[in-house]
């Protein structure tokens, strides 16, 4: 009970904890009746969530698509917020949003699976780092207009906003340390492996 009345302690669970909240998996229960965790790529995100229910539904699929980048974003946003508001450190803010990341990834209500973890990411590294979120967003969208592959985009995407991230901020304010922003980007490249094989079969899939 003591650990539980540590601060810290509390934003790291409440940041694992709502990172994990499957928001996809939900919406496309509630709303479409589907599991799209035995459909398209078995992903959370919103990219299976909008082709799974786009056979069904697709004027609802782009909605539910929007609604779950909306919400995985906002999930580790939100704890960030408040760590913020309650003035805790700048080492406790990015361990926050390195376990929001996880959370998502690696669900303790799915069993420690999970998504791809990308919204979340770019939400909590808009946070601490938004230029190069911003510019990871900018890359993410180019490469996406012309790839039209949701994968290529993202992990394009995040490499761009890693690399800046060692050019504009040589040194991380306070942590002196790239390693959150490195282990947020290894975690969601790693989740991307299924993604990354298909690409070099040439199965992945276009997403219109």
């Amino acid at each position: 009970m003591e650990l539980l009345s540590n601060i810290n302690i509390i934003f790291y669970l409440s940041a694992y904890l709502m990172g994990g909240i499957p928001f996809g998996l939900i919406l496309a229960k509630l709303k479409a009746g589907v599991n799209i965790r035995e459909a398209g790529s078995g992903s959370i995100g919103a990219t299976n969530v909008l082709r799974v229910v786009k056979e069904k539904n697709p004027e609802l699929a782009k909605k539910l698509a929007i609604a779950t980048i909306i919400l995985d974003v906002l999930k580790g946003v939100m704890v960030l917020v408040v760590a913020k508001y309650m003035g805790v450190s700048v080492e406790t803010q990015w361990a926050i949003a390195v376990l929001a990341v996880l959370g998502h990834c690696y669900s303790i209500f799915l069993g420690f699976e999970g998504g791809k973890g990308v919204a979340t990411g770019v939400g909590v590294l808009f946070l601490m780092l938004p230029i190069e979120t911003l510019i990871g967003l900018a890359v993410w969208f180019i490469v996406g207009k012309v790839f039209k592959i949701s994968s290529i985009s993202s992990l394009i995407g995040l490499i761009a906003l890693v690399i800046s991230s060692f050019i504009i901020h040589p040194e991380i304010e306070v942590i002196n340390t790239h390693a959150p922003i490195v282990l947020i980007g290894f975690v969601i490249f790693y989740k991307h492996i299924p993604n990354i094989v298909r690409l070099i079969k040439g199965e992945e899939k276009v997403v219109v």
